[in-house]
């Protein structure tokens, strides 16, 4: 799928659906806030939460006081219904509309986080756009953190395929400017009570 067909069909999934009628919604995202703390992160590390969403990811690292994160999303009517859930507290943090694939990052960030964007990308220019933005973006010694549906998840989301991914497969992708460090298995729950199973890697960027 190409970038402006990618755009009009999340701008028409976030426009039709309420936030708890998606597959990947979570009321708190438990397995990302454990990972972030893994790594070391403080109220001061730079976060950017690529393919955010309506993700409640921003809510509760804002909450627990945070305070420099950002949130990308392909989809602005996501991020305004991100933002409006939050009221005054969005002022807090740094919203991008933006494609990853496309998007040209003007900072560095200490930890880069990614629940369920990039295995939505099937074509190997697109994951290679994705790695190259990763690379500019991810301070030396900063920290990635990836979940993907893993193999034995399901192989489409949204009616989009997807790519699953281990460990090694997903390492092989990213390349030799980042070093994998951990991986856990995560069976998220669905709205309807479907469960996927998640793959969720940590890497740092050497």
């Amino acid at each position: 799928m190409n970038m402006p067909n990618r755009q009009t069909h999340w701008e028409n999934i976030y426009t039709t659906k309420r936030e708890d009628e998606v597959s990947w919604f979570q009321e708190r995202p438990a397995i990302s806030l454990e990972l972030i703390k893994s790594v070391g992160a403080t109220l001061h590390t730079s976060i950017i939460d690529v393919g955010g969403g309506e993700s409640r990811l921003v809510d509760a690292l804002l909450q627990d006081g945070f305070q420099d994160v950002t949130v990308l999303d392909i989809s602005g009517a996501a991020l305004a219904a991100a933002k409006a859930r939050l009221g005054g507290k969005a002022a807090k943090a740094t919203w991008i509309v933006s494609d990853v694939t496309a998007w040209q990052p003007s900072r560095h960030y200490e930890l880069w986080h990614d629940r369920a964007a990039f295995h939505f990308l099937t074509d190997p220019a697109d994951q290679a756009a994705y790695v190259k933005r990763l690379a500019e973006a991810l301070a030396p010694g900063g920290h990635a953190i990836i979940g993907t549906f893993a193999v034995d998840g399901p192989e489409r989301c949204s009616g989009l395929p997807i790519v699953r991914y281990d460990a090694e497969s997903l390492a092989g992708v990213l390349g030799d400017p980042f070093t994998w460090l951990e991986t856990r298995r995560h069976e998220h729950r669905t709205p309807s009570g479907a469960v996927q199973k998640f793959q969720f890697s940590v890497f740092r960027r050497r």
